[in-house]
């Protein structure tokens, strides 16, 4: 592969006499991962069911390597299931080294397609709230489709300029992780189409953006919380020197130490704050050390000092209905969840389940905020599939089963109408979970023996 001269003079001076098995590992083929959503499904009950050949990838306890030539785990109805998320196996570092807990209320500054919002969502396990944002609209429509297949309700999906979030949600969440957009160079390998985008915006470009990015999000975060950066790249202008710059104008933070791996690599102090031992402590990932592309990351943790400034986020939320619509009721009569009635909220004919602790965000674009429980459609419910894929099945009264190679399922995910005379089904005329192995695909509607498809049209394959 051709490199740009300039790039590779510049890794020639951070690698030295690692430079040949650097440029080496551009002859070896790319690596694919696939990693379990726990939040469905534990490691060890997939590793049971799972129709394909996986090795463990050895820092990611919920990630694995897959054949990537020969196999396509997004055409298996388990990815339609949720079950798991394809994602390049550096790139899973970032959200598994942020120490989330449930509770947290976690912000992905840089979010889309969702690869590390749907990790931060699966590991708060229903409980705190998830904020995803990603500026670009029409990104972040593919973020929150990827957040609903991996059955994140407590979510809110926002494309904003972080500036904009600043004001919104001063020193609000516990836990921030900043993907940064960045010039690429750790992707070279995998994907060719990078060098050109690189040689049109390096690492200069990109460093004003992530200084401003950063210095947003550490006003967002609470005193004491956390916030891991991360980025795809080598450049120090574009890693070691965004965490020096944001230590000399907020002496707050102070570096913490990542769970060590074998094959990380200790940051590189810079001019920018030479006298800073603790960049060691962040980390960068090559991949002519481990089993994946290049990565940096940095884990910090907020003291005092930052001025909280005016919160706009905590106005009473409107159109909270006192319980549940009474045409919704018959419907909801069939699931075992406790819904609080101060967190449901009505906008027009859809009913939505807001998250704890999520306030008013008018102001602000967002394509969602809390779970889309369904719509109210002529004094009828009609259950929305974002709701079908937070339940498990023994949540709901009356569900259909299929077996993960019976062929229907596949034609259940094309919208077709079903026969399911040979299955047990229960209820009579009415909504129906569609369940692949025991885990949710959608919704359906039986009357005597044929399933009516609800599989929501934009998620149908073609």
């Amino acid at each position: 592969m051709n490199l740009p001269v300039t790039f590779e003079e510049k890794m020639r001076g951070l690698l030295g006499g690692e430079m040949d098995a650097y440029l080496a590992c551009y002859e070896e083929p790319r690596y694919y991962g696939l990693r379990v959503n726990t939040n469905k499904i534990s490691v060890e009950e997939f590793r049971k069911i799972c129709p394909f050949e996986l090795r463990q990838i050895p820092w990611i306890e919920n990630g694995f390597y897959y054949d990537g030539e020969r196999l396509s785990p997004a055409k298996h109805p388990y990815y339609f299931a949720g079950l798991y998320y394809l994602q390049e196996p550096s790139a899973m570092t970032p959200a598994n080294r942020l120490p989330v807990e449930p509770g947290d209320k976690v912000l992905d500054v840089c979010a889309a397609p969702g690869g590390k919002a749907t990790e931060l969502g699966a590991r708060l396990c229903g409980k705190g709230l998830l904020v995803a944002n990603d500026i670009s609209s029409s990104r972040a429509k593919g973020l929150l489709k990827n957040i609903e297949v991996f059955g994140i309700g407590n979510v809110a999906v926002l494309c904003e300029e972080p500036g904009r979030l600043e004001g919104c949600f001063p020193e609000f969440f516990d836990k921030i992780l900043i993907d940064a957009p960045c010039s690429g160079e750790g992707m070279f390998r995998k994907d060719k189409k990078m060098v050109k985008a690189w040689e049109e915006h390096g690492p200069e470009y990109f460093s004003n953006i992530q200084k401003s990015i950063v210095t947003q999000a550490a006003g967002m975060l609470k005193k004491g919380g956390m916030m891991l950066y991360s980025t795809c790249t080598f450049d120090s202008r574009e890693n070691e020197e965004i965490i020096a710059n944001l230590r000399k104008e907020y002496p707050e933070f102070r570096i913490l130490d990542i769970r060590p791996y074998e094959g990380f690599c200790p940051g590189i102090p810079t001019t920018a704050l030479p006298s800073d031992g603790d960049l060691r402590k962040t980390v960068r990932i090559f991949p002519h050390k481990m089993k994946g592309e290049g990565h940096y990351l940095a884990l910090l943790q907020k003291g005092e000092g930052i001025p909280k400034r005016n919160d706009g986020t905590n106005e009473k939320r409107k159109n909270s209905p006192s319980r549940i619509p009474e045409a919704a009721k018959p419907f909801f009569e069939d699931i075992t969840w406790e819904l609080e009635a101060g967190r449901l909220e009505l906008r027009g004919e859809r009913l939505f389940y807001m998250p704890d602790g999520l306030s008013d965000v008018r102001g602000i674009r967002f394509l969602r905020t809390g779970l889309l429980l369904g719509e109210l459609k002529k004094n009828r419910f009609e259950p929305s599939q974002a709701l079908a894929m937070c339940l498990k099945r023994e949540e709901y009264a009356h569900s259909i089963n299929f077996s993960a190679d019976d062929p229907r399922v596949l034609r259940y995910l094309k919208g077709e109408t079903l026969d399911i005379g040979d299955l047990e089904e229960s209820g009579g005329k009415s909504w129906q979970l569609v369940c692949v192995d025991g885990f949710p695909l959608g919704w359906g509607k039986s009357s005597g023996g044929v399933l009516k498809n609800k599989y929501l049209p934009g998620w149908r394959l073609c």
